[in-house]
């Protein structure tokens, strides 16, 4: 996934209400730019931070002519968008680039299901099996896991929740967690940030509901799933 026009490299002054960051530029000014991720982001906020933006021409109709897209952690740079993960799984699907999934070459998005909710990818094959995707943005690392949720999440705990229904109706349903950096050895949950959520995700696991974790290349002009880890529960 190619980001289209090239990053802006600056400074990270103060990320607040939680969809706003200002930056100073490296070449100059300080902008408020679009945060696209209603998590904590802990471990990502360190003022002074070197981040890379994304902008967009005036005559674009947003409000924001910025967007904070990178942030370098512990010397990686670690994507912040939470809109990106579902793009990249698009591409992957498209390309055939997770095994796990390689059974259902068609896929639909943002389908209606369960109690009022939206699987993000509907996928199925030429027997008209489906199987049940959802994904969900990981950032978090502590030590050398990559942890999810950042911050506790009851529209999380839903889509499990929806998730375990598909499975009992006798289809597959995988989560997908995407996680924006590449320094992670192990995927888990942190239990000790929502604990609802791992409780349930556990039952779903007992369930059938199968969990896979990708890491991604993170480069300044693009992302790109790099490999699968494991997740330990």
């Amino acid at each position: 996934m190619k980001f289209g026009t090239p990053l802006l490299a600056g400074k990270l002054i103060k990320r607040y209400k939680r969809f706003l960051a200002d930056i100073e530029l490296q070449d100059g000014g300080v902008v408020t730019a679009h945060c696209a991720n209603p998590g904590s982001m802990s471990g990502l906020l360190a003022p002074a931070s070197p981040v890379w933006v994304r902008s967009f021409p005036e005559e674009s109709q947003r409000a924001l002519k910025y967007s904070w897209e990178i942030v370098l952690a512990e010397e990686t740079l670690v994507g912040v968008n939470t809109s990106w993960p579902n793009r990249l799984v698009a591409e992957a699907l498209e390309e055939n680039l997770i095994p796990e999934l390689s059974a259902f070459p068609f896929h639909k998005r943002e389908v209606r299901y369960g109690e009022n909710s939206r699987i993000d990818f509907l996928l199925s094959n030429e027997q008209n099996q489906k199987c049940y995707l959802e994904v969900k943005n990981v950032h978090l690392k502590r030590g050398h896991e990559a942890q999810f949720p950042d911050s506790v999440t009851a529209r999380g705990a839903k889509h499990l929740k929806d998730l375990m229904a598909m499975r009992e109706a006798g289809h597959r349903a995988v989560m997908l967690y995407i996680i924006q950096r590449n320094d992670c050895n192990v995927f888990s949950l942190a239990e000790d940030i929502d604990f609802f959520y791992t409780r349930q995700a556990r039952e779903a696991y007992a369930r059938g509901v199968e969990f896979l974790a990708y890491d991604c290349d993170m480069t300044l002009t693009g992302i790109k799933l790099r490999q699968r880890l494991k997740v330990r529960f």
